[in-house]
């Protein structure tokens, strides 16, 4: 890769990341419903810049112009639909311990092990099966997505016996999803068992916290 390239995408870049900083709005509040949106967008424009100008041998310059513009409109597209589905899913879901987080280029419906499995057990508690089968119906009017379904641990216990429950239960929640219409091949299960808390394990609230399945839900193209 040339000099040239890499300057016409670094200055893009730069240009893009500084309106997203000083648009008004965002200093004002941080309640904006397009927020995710707006981030897509530039996400998309970023990437399609560096895309465009490694393509476009004879203008670096307007080729990371041409593959911004389109990033940023897939990328704004993405953003729009994910707020859509976050917004859906928090009216359909009735429990207030399931969490759903936009990232910006995937949700995360996070799902506490306490209330989704007695100790020790891989077996989803029929309380919770009517939230899994309602988010097995979203996924289904939303087609266009790949769905990662992930177990987590404490680090109480055994590290090897820590990763098999994560599995098991990581399992059980992508069976549900499976019986509730969602295509086999849209779903993958993993098992991080201890590895990757998202709180101290030195509380029992962190230890509470890291105990969950995380369902992402990352939209394809």
């Amino acid at each position: 890769m040339t000099f040239t390239k890499l300057s016409a995408a670094a200055g893009l870049t730069a240009i893009l990341a500084l309106g997203a900083c000083t648009d008004p709005a965002s200093l004002s509040t941080n309640t904006d419903p397009n927020q995710k949106a707006k981030q897509g967008a530039l996400i998309g424009g970023i990437l399609g810049a560096g895309v465009g100008a490694i393509a476009n041998d004879s203008n670096p310059g307007l080729g990371a112009l041409a593959g911004a513009a389109i990033g940023a409109a897939g990328g704004g597209l993405i953003g729009n639909s994910l707020d859509k589905q976050a917004a859906e899913l928090r009216q359909e879901l009735a429990n207030d311990g399931i969490t759903i987080t936009n990232t910006g280029d995937r949700l995360i419906v996070s799902v506490p092990n306490d209330i989704t499995f007695d100790t020790d057990s891989s077996t989803v508690r029929p309380g919770l099966r009517s939230d899994l089968q309602k988010v097995a119906a979203h996924l289904v009017r939303y087609p266009q997505s790949s769905v990662q379904v992930i177990g987590h641990t404490d680090s109480d216990g055994e590290a090897a016996y820590n990763q098999g429950l994560s599995e098991r239960r990581a399992g059980a929640v992508a069976d549900i999803l499976q019986a509730g219409g969602v295509t086999y091949d849209r779903i993958s299960t993993l098992g991080m068992g201890e590895n990757s808390p998202i709180a101290s394990n030195l509380t029992p609230e962190g230890k509470a916290r890291n105990r969950r399945v995380e369902i992402v839900v990352i939209p394809r193209n």
